[in-house]
């Protein structure tokens, strides 16, 4: 008996995907629901796990592409050869321990410059089917751009084409948002479970300057304006793979805790490629921090159809002005890109001053006062 490793459903509109990378050599063992092949789509990457336990055999190889519903693979189903652990004790794909000893699974190279991870070294017999990743030609190298990237080129090319966007900058002193943190960050760990981060805080200001400019949180579908009812935040997060944007569901409806519950766990996913497509649908803002990689200043760009996409920077200590007074204070440039044919520069500069004076009174804020 055999079972068949098929493409999954991936999503509203996609129909096929890129087999990236077998986690497997074709005729190892492997267990049930433990990741056999990775896939790409124009969106995410995802795991698909075997059927059943058994010998692997691959059907389609590396760099083919896949209809939903296609045939990959299959599980030569050998009990014998591959005992299977306990019900209570068997992993969820989410949670896989990985392949037993005699097959270790391949772990690929830390990526360091946004190119697709090299191929990791590979048992003797599977080596000669894996293609070259890269041709070198004189004094460059050629490597093909990976579904990820050529999805992300042509929608920042699509967001530029199509959309009128401006920046408008203000900057914000978070010295109360850290003495906050300072001051509650250990009580908040302990009574939720999880950090009171940066992103979360921000995040929070910004559901609640979106009930105030709906605006930000509407787009443009042909000749009609969209309002959305709800805030379905999306939070751009960097992977080896490139950048994503997973969203956080009915933003406006959660605390605090619950945003960052949400947002880490998103996060956690798109770096392990563990995303599915209903992760990445139906964002009404997004957020961005550059301020993580030392950014100070830029000009974020739209994810279409969004209206609106506020930009993070670095905190830095700087001299301004107080009563009077020169004082040295944590500062943070915020930027805010917005599509200048639905929304207005004052309702923009408008929105941009309400996220700053939620930061700037974050106790007012966290009570929704």
């Amino acid at each position: 008996m055999s079972a068949e490793i098929r493409v999954p459903e991936l999503g509203e509109s996609i129909t096929e995907a890129l087999i990236v990378r077998w986690l497997h050599a074709d005729g190892a063992p492997v267990r049930t629901d433990e990741p056999v092949v990775e896939l790409e789509t124009d969106k995410s990457a995802l795991e698909v796990v075997a059927p059943a336990a058994g010998r692997l055999r691959i059907r389609e190889p590396e760099g083919s592409r896949v209809r939903v519903g296609a045939v990959m693979g299959e599980v030569a189903e050998d009990a014998a050869g591959v005992p299977e652990p306990p019900a209570d004790a068997r992993p969820r794909p989410a949670e896989a321990a990985g392949p037993p000893p005699e097959a270790p699974r391949p772990q690929p190279a830390p990526a360091t410059d946004g190119r697709p991870e090299p191929v990791a070294t590979l048992e003797p017999e599977a080596a000669a089917a894996v293609p070259a990743p890269a041709r070198h030609e004189d004094d460059a190298e050629r490597v093909p751009m990976s579904e990820l990237r050529r999805t992300i080129a042509r929608r920042l090319v699509e967001a530029q084409r199509t959309a009128a966007i401006l920046t408008t900058f203000n900057e914000a002193d978070v010295s109360e948002l850290q003495a906050l943190r300072a001051r509650h960050r250990a009580r908040f760990r302990e009574r939720h479970g999880v950090d009171l981060g940066l992103t979360s805080l921000f995040a929070r200001a910004t559901v609640l300057a979106l009930r105030e400019f709906a605006v930000l949180n509407a787009s443009i579908d042909g000749a009609d304006v969209v309002y959305h009812r709800r805030v379905h935040l999306g939070i751009a997060v960097s992977t080896p793979r490139g950048l994503v944007v997973p969203v956080v569901r009915d933003a406006d409806r959660l605390d605090v805790a619950g945003l960052e519950r949400s947002i880490a766990g998103l996060a956690g996913r798109a770096r392990e490629a563990r995303l599915g497509p209903d992760d990445l649908r139906g964002g009404t803002f997004t957020i961005t921090n550059g301020g993580v990689f030392g950014s100070l200043l830029s000009t974020p760009i739209l994810n279409p159809p969004q209206s609106g996409i506020l930009g993070m920077h670095a905190i830095q200590d700087r001299p301004v002005a107080r009563d009077g007074q020169v004082v040295v204070r944590p500062m943070m440039w915020l930027a805010l890109s917005y599509d200048h044919r639905l929304v207005d520069g004052a309702q923009a500069v408008s929105f941009l001053v309400r996220v700053k004076e939620h930061v700037e009174d974050p106790v007012r804020m966290v009570l929704d006062a």
